[in-house]
């Protein structure tokens, strides 16, 4: 058996300001046909699975490239390109293959190319002809679209958020590719539209009991993988949106009665699954009202892991206006003034002005006298089993503020991007988090109370107001039920 892999992964968020070219993947990694044999990322850790299970069976392995950026605005024509020629000239160098799986996101927009990777598939497709199984692992937050369904054996997305089961899902698919390899099972696929536009929390009830009842349905009565895919709400294409997917063994009136039953179980419940934000004030207020133990405050609207640019001032002017002390917030994406704390060294004090660079969605900068409490390099923190680095950072503080800077562009996911700078945030009375939900596997330890904040900023949770030009249909929340919207 000849096994052929290769990943790429970015979230495009097509209403931010950030291009996303090749140095946005460069910066986190771009890997030719080596992934497996360099230190673990997002994308990567995927076909670390892949790479490993096929050795296991003896099989061999033809490893292609893997890059994968942080999320944000569209990517350029040329990257794409450059990226999607490279896999399929090695896919073709490769052939005859018995199998592909390929670790993507699914809610990619390149320049040119709304459906990247229904694109990369449709080529793939083309190259292995109808028979040889082609797989792909998505993030749940992925755009499910018709030429992704109509080139893929099978699909299979992450079930959790945060993510931490991307290895778990990489096993599933590749034990798929197994079974269609011994000829045991013959998947179709079957998606039902939700018609919603949102950010679920998997973590809550009622959502967490289906998803545990989606787990205990795979591997039974013909049904192998089912996901519900998010969407990715900031996507301004044709399939942004909610859906569920389920893939069975070739009954796909099975599939599609189940993907119907569960989708529509996840329409009644909109109004439950529909996540709470309080203001800035509210959530400073009702921070300091808690007794006890840390707070954490999730300023979601500036969630780099959405393309947002990380470097809002909003949340932090607040408590500096109102005077809030024993405060830690993370991270702000600041390469020149983190470039300006290295100059000047620990202990240094200096004026500093700190964020608000990108543009409106990041407010004006904060112009502060600081203490540089701690400067380093090299610091990662975890996203799931994988360390992800946030390049140079400084820990600098300002009248009982501690704020962390760095230099490459990312979500707070872990404690460890302020313990690794000697700061503890579970001694501190508040701690802000620039994320929207990935940050809970690592607070939570050491949270008394998490709150998400709705400030200004790149990722408005406000879904009915999205300025929209492609969406197909119409969607929860702009109609109160849009599969009696007689527009559509």
């Amino acid at each position: 058996m000849k096994l052929f892999i290769a990943g790429l992964d970015t979230e495009t968020n097509t209403f931010s300001p950030i291009p996303t070219g090749y140095e946005a993947f460069r910066e986190n990694q771009i890997a030719h046909g080596d992934a497996t044999s360099r230190p673990l990322n997002c994308c990567s850790s995927q076909l670390h699975i892949w790479l490993n299970a096929a050795h296991a069976r003896g099989w061999d392995v033809v490893e292609s490239l893997c890059a994968v950026a942080e999320p944000g605005g569209t990517t350029t024509r040329s990257t794409y390109e450059t990226f999607r020629d490279e896999i399929l000239n090695d896919l073709r160098a490769a052939m005859p293959v018995n199998g592909v799986l390929l670790a993507l996101h699914g809610a990619c927009v390149a320049e040119g190319y709304d459906d990247v990777e229904g694109d990369l598939l449709s080529h793939v497709r083309k190259i292995v002809g109808p028979d040889v199984p082609v797989g792909a692992e998505l993030d749940l937050h992925c755009h499910l679209t018709r030429s992704m369904l109509d080139n893929a054996t099978m699909l299979v997305a992450y079930k959790e958020y945060p993510h931490t089961d991307i290895e778990e899902r990489a096993d599933h698919i590749f034990e798929l590719l197994v079974q269609v390899l011994e000829g045991t099972c013959q998947p179709v696929m079957a998606e039902f539209d939700c018609r919603m536009i949102g950010t679920f929390r998997v973590h809550e009830q009622p959502l967490r009991g289906l998803v545990d009842r989606m787990k205990a349905m795979e591997g039974q009565n013909g049904i192998l993988s089912v996901s519900f895919c998010h969407g990715f709400p900031w996507g301004d294409v044709a399939d942004v949106g909610a859906k569920m997917l389920v893939v069975a063994d070739r009954d796909i009136a099975k599939a599609q009665q189940l993907a119907a039953s569960f989708g529509q179980e996840i329409f009644n419940l909109r109004e439950t699954l529909k996540p709470s934000h309080s203001s800035i004030d509210d959530a400073l207020d009702q921070a300091l009202e808690v007794p006890h133990g840390t707070v954490v405050l999730a300023d979601v609207s500036d969630n780099a892991g959405g393309g947002a640019p990380g470097d809002s001032t909003f949340v932090l002017r607040r408590v500096i206006e109102r005077g809030i002390k024993d405060v830690a917030a993370c991270l702000y994406w600041d390469p020149i003034a983190v470039r300006l704390c290295h100059e000047a060294g620990e202990g240094a004090v200096l004026p500093l002005r700190i964020g608000g660079k990108i543009g409106p969605v990041s407010g004006q900068p904060l112009d502060l006298t600081v203490t540089v409490r701690k400067l380093a390099s090299g610091i990662t923190q975890r996203f799931g089993i994988v360390p992800l680095s946030i390049g140079d950072a400084a820990w600098v503080s300002f009248e009982g503020v501690d704020i962390v800077l760095n230099s490459l562009r990312t979500q707070t996911f872990h404690p460890e991007c302020m313990t690794a700078l000697g700061l503890d945030p579970a001694q501190r009375k508040i701690v802000i988090v620039k994320s929207s939900n990935h940050f809970r596997a690592g607070f939570e330890p050491i949270a008394s109370k998490i709150l998400y904040i709705s400030a200004p900023g790149a990722l408005q949770p406000h879904f009915e107001d999205v300025p929209y030009t492609k969406l197909k249909n119409s969607y929860w929340p702009k109609v109160e039920n849009p599969f009696a919207d007689a527009s559509v």
